[in-house]
């Protein structure tokens, strides 16, 4: 008799599924709850936190590259950020948690060694934009990276969604940190190359033959 092939998509859909969804979300709802509770901690002590933002091509300020991603200028600024940084990092945290973890680490590191080396002087730069743009970058191309149609639909969704923050690259605000949106795009996009899936010539997943 000929051989054939069969799937059992039943981990890749079910329980399995539903847990990562649930981590996920937990995650980015701690996540976000993190930032709130960090700018209620900051405007409480005057605002002593923003000491942490970094300001540029000052060396003892690379060491403020990572919490300045974490820390906010006011209330305002840490809403704008919130939901699409919910939305983005549960659909990218998704795919799992060390992948998730290794990508973000690489958009905080772009986004504030980018501000570091090019932000104007005598400016203090903090906030999860960078974060959140490099989530978009790293959704709009991950699936085209990997060759996942599932994916590419995901980042066309992403892109119709949020597809009109991209103008926040441009330096058309005062204020507001392009570069940190910039570099932290570029972070994202490298990310998917960086942390591409591996290839598989083995047929799909849980081949069975018979």
């Amino acid at each position: 008799m000929g051989d054939y092939w069969t799937t059992d998509r039943t981990t890749d859909h079910g329980t399995t599924g539903s847990a990562r969804a649930l981590t996920a979300g937990l995650l980015m709802a701690g996540w976000v709850a993190l930032l709130w509770i960090l700018e209620g901690i900051d405007v409480a002590t005057g605002h002593a936190l923003d000491t942490y933002g970094i300001s540029p091509r000052e060396m003892s300020e690379l060491r403020d590259v990572v919490p300045a991603a974490f820390l906010h200028s006011g209330w305002e600024h840490v809403a704008s950020n919130s939901v699409p940084l919910l939305v983005l990092g549960f659909i990218a945290a998704l795919a799992g948690l060390r992948r998730f973890a290794a990508v973000v680490c690489t958009i905080i590191v772009a986004s504030g060694l980018g501000v570091w080396l090019t932000a104007p002087e005598n400016t203090i730069t903090l906030g999860a934009s960078g974060v959140v743009f490099g989530l978009l970058g790293y959704l709009l191309v991950r699936g085209f990276v990997d060759r996942r149609p599932w994916d590419i639909l995901i980042g066309v969704g992403v892109a119709v969604v949020y597809g009109s923050l991209l103008w926040g690259v441009l330096p058309t605000q005062s204020g507001v940190s392009w570069q940190g949106h910039l570099f932290g795009l570029i972070g994202g996009v490298a990310a998917a190359f960086l942390f591409r899936r591996p290839s598989s010539r083995r047929g799909p997943d849980n081949l069975v033959t018979v």
